[in-house]
């Protein structure tokens, strides 16, 4: 059985990302913009869907979920866009994040 992991854009222009098991993602999104589900999405309707994937196997589409929802926006657009040099470069990106002050004079 195959799985999808896909990202919306929500109408406060967050993203969503998720994933769904079997063959109808147009299911998935018609229930996210139905509002079906409480969650992120119910509250941020309408939603566009910008980008998906298919995996071959569930276990798949949730791991490439967790990966992208741990992305910055910068790199999730690069994915939406198709822009594959952006997102390696956003990889490379140094961020402040769990890091101490990285000017301690100021």
């Amino acid at each position: 059985m195959s799985a999808f992991v896909y990202m919306l854009r929500c109408a406060d222009g967050s993203y969503y990302v998720g994933s769904a098991r079997g063959e109808s993602l147009d299911k998935r999104i018609s229930e996210h913009q139905a509002g079906t589900h409480t969650g992120y999405t119910s509250a941020r309707r309408p939603v566009l869907l910008v980008w998906a994937e298919q995996c071959e196997r569930i276990t798949d589409a949730i791991a490439y979920e967790r990966r992208i929802k741990g992305w910055s926006r910068a790199k999730k657009e690069a994915l939406i866009r198709g822009d594959w040099d952006a997102v390696q470069n956003a990889a490379k990106q140094p961020t402040s994040r769990g890091r101490s002050n990285p000017n301690p004079s100021s």
